[in-house]
């Protein structure tokens, strides 16, 4: 037996584990870009051109699935690289927020409102009669970070940090955290699109400032989706993140100054959690809890996503409904489907039956008290 063969096992296990932590939407955003990389590196393609955002192209030739083609491919294996390690822990978080089918939207969204400013800034830019450029209607745009600058602005502004840590070195305050980075990757890279950066942090601060709202359907859009034939294998997988409820006015997220900020979403809540207990999304815990009548869900949902601690008020009020449990819950046997569904979001497994068990089987009370003991 080779000596290392525990250490390599150990190995296999934690990359399998941390792959089975992703959302759905991530892995799949993450194994798409992969796959279509591998695939062009192992046939020789390399004629960008055809498939980039050239804003000249989408204009004279109409050629507007540039739009999707310019975000899956990229041109290097460093870019695949490291825009897929940023994906993972933006789309991961923000997915265990919105849901999986929400946040498939959102991407659709951004990438359309990225476009339509980088083509409006490029038509700008091209015919302004002071200083015409042609420069900007030739550029050929590819990659997805202009997508994930978006995911940026709006994870900072659902987080309610008041600073954020650019790569470690140097702390910058969050509503300039977005910017720094712009700056400092081109500064690093000069090579990549400055403008294709920059309306990706444009549609993020949109999205968040709630202008993109006229453009986003209600939950009932969502919900018919989830119960569609065509989702019905990917809702039965455990890394699915589904989104229940039936506000037609709801839309998440919306922008707080706030630092303990808090997203109200009437009549809506994700199956989800965060493996890195550092933020915590919070619904009406407190009322359902301390009402130990079997009562209908109630259907207003708020939820806080922090990455601070809570006030001291505000959690002794949420510690002593938890402490108000009804003991007869620790009967309740969850179901093997019930456990992997929290599982996948990255909680322990004991932990995740015994809160179950306090829940009584509600997933989103359970989620509730998990994410409180982390």
């Amino acid at each position: 037996m080779r000596p290392n063969i525990v250490s390599e096992a150990g190995l296999q296990t934690r990359l399998r584990q941390w792959w089975e932590s992703i959302p759905f939407l991530t892995s799949a955003v993450v194994g798409v870009c992969a796959t279509i990389y591998l695939v062009c590196l192992l046939v020789g393609y390399d004629s960008f051109y055809e498939v980039c955002f050239s804003p000249s192209d989408v204009v004279s030739r109409f050629q507007v699935y540039r739009i999707f083609t310019s975000i899956i491919f990229h041109g290097s294996v460093l870019h695949v690289l490291f825009n897929m390690m940023a994906l993972v822990p933006l789309g991961s978080e923000l997915e265990r927020i919105m849901g999986t089918v929400r946040l498939l939207y959102m991407i659709i969204l951004l990438a359309i409102s990225n476009a339509v400013l980088h083509l409006l800034i490029a038509l700008l830019v091209s015919y302004n009669p002071i200083h015409p450029s042609q420069y900007l209607m030739d550029e050929c745009a590819i990659g997805f970070s202009g997508i994930l600058f978006s995911m940026i602005v709006i994870e900072t502004s659902l987080s309610g940090h008041q600073s954020r840590s650019v790569f470690g070195l140097f702390n910058v305050p969050a509503k300039w955290y977005a910017w720094i980075l712009l700056v400092v990757f081109q500064v690093v890279m000069p090579n990549v699109s400055l403008l294709g950066h920059l309306c990706g942090i444009l549609s993020g601060f949109a999205y968040t400032y709630s202008l993109l709202n006229f453009l986003i359907p209600g939950t009932s859009f969502y919900s018919k989706i989830e119960a569609s034939s065509l989702f019905s294998s990917c809702v039965r997988r455990p890394k699915f993140i589904v989104c229940i409820g039936g506000n037609p006015s709801a839309f998440i997220p919306t922008y707080s100054t706030q630092v303990d900020s808090l997203l109200e979403v009437s009549g809506e809540t994700c199956l989800h959690g965060s493996h890195r207990g550092k933020h915590l999304y919070r619904s009406n815990l407190q009322a359902r809890l301390l009402d130990n009548s079997n009562s209908e869900r109630p259907s207003d949902v708020a939820v806080i996503g922090t990455g601070q601690n809570l006030s001291d008020g505000r959690q002794a009020t949420l510690n002593n409904a938890a402490a108000e449990i009804p003991v007869h819950h620790q009967d309740y046997v969850a179901s093997e489907e019930e456990i992997q569904k929290l599982v996948s979001m990255g909680f322990e497994r004991t932990q995740v039956e015994v809160a179950l068990a306090a829940a009584d089987g509600d997933l989103n009370v359970a989620v509730e008290i998990l994410s409180q003991q982390g």
